[in-house]
């Protein structure tokens, strides 16, 4: 890949102020607990970042719910645990004052709305089937099979502990083209739209036109929304990529750990 790993560098530490604070009515003690504020890293997942939210306020709340799964919400929505923290922001980003602020909840868990995440496991297994579907996405060989299981644990505890040297020295195998590619065969991304429900959108896009040359966010965003091209924006990481922006440099550059990248669509 084309390496610019200060960029790299500057998508890792991005991080998030977020002031979580107890469901009022799932409170035992008179005088609700002061809220709890964390900075925490744009690329990663809520279950990963809790761990201080929920021992803080497991004292606040009934004994026989204490061991009851916690889950978030922001405005009444419950937060999906397996999209990265940026990407729930980005999503709703409109509404957000910073610091964030998130209701906490050990009750009541929306079945209907959330999957269960009961251990950081869950969190690994989604991780790396993510990418080990981007892997496919990408390469005509599937490099994440053939990698060894070191490779695999490197990636996640890089993430985990919120490590950039650790993950980049392992995901820049998957980021490097195979032998006489000059692209990857399809770009892995997830484009979220946002005037449709937070829809998810994903199909085979290839980083290169028929014709051979490096195809770009504007025809992305053609191919994809060929009616409203002219009204849309696209946001990842926060930011607007200029519309020349070519895909395959996006994917190497701007994916989130899990290989993919995640794009909110809105409009102007």
């Amino acid at each position: 890949m084309a390496c610019d790993r200060e960029i790299l560098r500057e998508i890792w530490e991005g991080k998030l102020p977020i002031c979580f604070q107890l469901n009022p009515e799932e409170a035992n003690k008179l005088q609700p607990p002061e809220p709890f504020y964390l900075m925490v890293p744009r690329l990663s997942y809520f279950p990963l970042v809790t761990d201080k939210v929920r021992k803080y306020y497991q004292k606040y709340i009934d004994e026989e719910k204490q061991d009851n799964e916690m889950w978030l919400d922001f405005n009444g929505i419950p937060l999906k645990w397996h999209y990265p923290i940026g990407v729930l922001f980005d999503l709703n980003k409109t509404d957000i004052q910073l610091p964030w602020n998130i209701t906490v909840h050990f009750d009541k868990f929306p079945e209907d709305e959330l999957i269960h995440c009961q251990t950081r496991e869950a969190v690994e297994s989604h991780f790396m089937n993510c990418i080990k579907e981007a892997d496919v996405l990408k390469h005509r060989t599937q490099l994440v099979s053939s990698m060894q299981q070191k490779d695999h644990k490197q990636l996640w505890l890089g993430l985990q502990n919120d490590k950039f040297d650790q993950f980049w020295a392992v995901n820049r195998k998957l980021m490097e083209l195979s032998s006489g590619e000059e692209a990857f065969k399809y770009i892995p991304f997830r484009c979220y739209h946002l005037s449709k429900d937070n829809c998810m959108v994903q199909r085979l896009v290839k980083p290169l036109t028929e014709q051979g040359h490096r195809k770009t966010l504007r025809g992305l965003v053609q191919e994809l929304f060929p009616e409203e091209e002219k009204t849309v924006h696209v946001m990842t990481h926060g930011v607007e990529p200029p519309w020349d922006t070519p895909l395959q440099w996006m994917s190497e550059h701007l994916s989130y750990p899990d290989n993919f990248l995640h794009l909110c669509v809105g409009y102007s």
